[in-house]
């Protein structure tokens, strides 16, 4: 009895160390634990952090016992490290490097600047024709201002003359259209003279009328020189300021294909050049076409104010080959009636 008594002491008391040395045992592996995740933390606010691996620690099994469950469980997984400014950087890095060389000056002047050389090429011809344009309007309203002027003071004169030696009298010092035509219906007659009393009037008077329409329609020709331009500014300048986007359009499809990127920062400057070509024609075309149909109409009335003039300048012609064949002073007297 006495050795089975001493034997279960024995076996008592080894089984209080045993668990008396688990529980030392697990106390400090939690505190191990716990100093460890401590010391981690602050590696997050290094410059490159490591990559966000979790460390597990591999489970430990305790006997269970009143002190291991009344322990709080240790967390020793290690959380993920946060994204450092450092990484914000790099990434945004690429977007700046695609957006240092779009222009940002979107005016005309820098847009012309920064566009291809054929673009360049066309404002600059559209540019041209737009001068030319204005020039022609400037030019062609003193000269057809001018003429009509010396026309109207012709056909006052030619209204108001008997004959036609007194309409060149009083033109003689003038210059224009109808001192012209006075001039040449004048030579004509003094011409025909010798052959009037042998073959009649008839052949002096078309010599006459064909004199007159000859410069009738000179000064018609004179006034619509530089239309002409116009008129093909007007029609093309559209379709070549169209090219100039075109060209421009595809560049910037072109550009977009190298740089691999549709972000309209990229995509929008080569486009608006592009569009600014159009612009351009549009300016050059629209002026154009409306001034030549201006000038059409003012040469339409101009021309039959030239041709007012020349049948008035017929009429004298008319007049005197009539007033030859009445002797001088009868002439004298009838002038002297209707003068009255």
């Amino acid at each position: 009895m006495a050795y089975r008594r001493s034997s279960s002491l024995a076996r008592v008391s080894m089984t209080v160390v045993i668990g008396s040395g688990l529980l030392i045992t697990g106390t400090l592996m939690s505190s191990s634990a716990a100093v460890a995740q401590q010391g981690a933390a602050p590696a997050q606010t290094t410059s490159e952090p490591a990559p966000a691996v979790p460390a597990q620690t591999p489970p430990q099994e305790t006997p269970a016992s009143p002190a291991n469950l009344a322990a709080p469980p240790a967390d020793t997984a290690t959380p993920a490290p946060s994204p450092t400014p450092t990484e914000g950087v790099a990434v945004e890095a690429p977007a700046a490097v695609q957006r240092s060389d779009i222009p940002h000056d979107l005016s005309p002047v820098g847009m012309f600047m920064a566009a291809d050389w054929v673009v360049k090429s066309v404002m600059i011809a559209l540019g041209l024709a737009s001068v030319a344009t204005w020039t022609i309007l400037l030019v062609k309203t003193l000269q057809l201002s001018g003429s009509k002027a010396r026309l109207r003071r012709g056909l006052a004169v030619l209204q108001e003359a008997r004959s036609l030696s007194q309409a060149a009298g009083a033109l003689q010092k003038r210059r224009g259209t109808v001192p012209d035509m006075l001039l040449i219906a004048a030579r004509e007659l003094k011409l025909s003279e010798p052959a009037l009393d042998y073959a009649g009037n008839d052949g002096v008077k078309e010599r006459v009328s064909s004199a007159l329409s000859r410069i009738e329609s000179r000064a018609g020709r004179r006034m619509t020189a530089g239309t002409g331009i116009l008129a093909t500014i007007g029609s093309i300048g559209p379709f070549v300021g169209l090219f100039g986007t075109v060209w421009g359009i595809m560049n910037s499809f072109i550009g977009i294909s190298q740089s691999q990127t549709t972000n309209l920062a990229v995509v929008a400057p080569g486009i608006a050049e592009a569009l600014l070509a159009t612009a351009i024609g549009l300016v050059a075309a629209i002026p154009a076409v409306v001034i030549y149909n201006v000038f059409a109409r003012a040469v339409t009335g101009y021309r039959q104010q030239l041709l007012d003039a020349a049948t008035a300048v017929e009429r004298l012609v008319s007049r005197d080959l009539d007033f030859r064949k009445v002797p001088a002073d009868v002439r004298a007297a009838r002038l002297k009636v209707v003068t009255e």
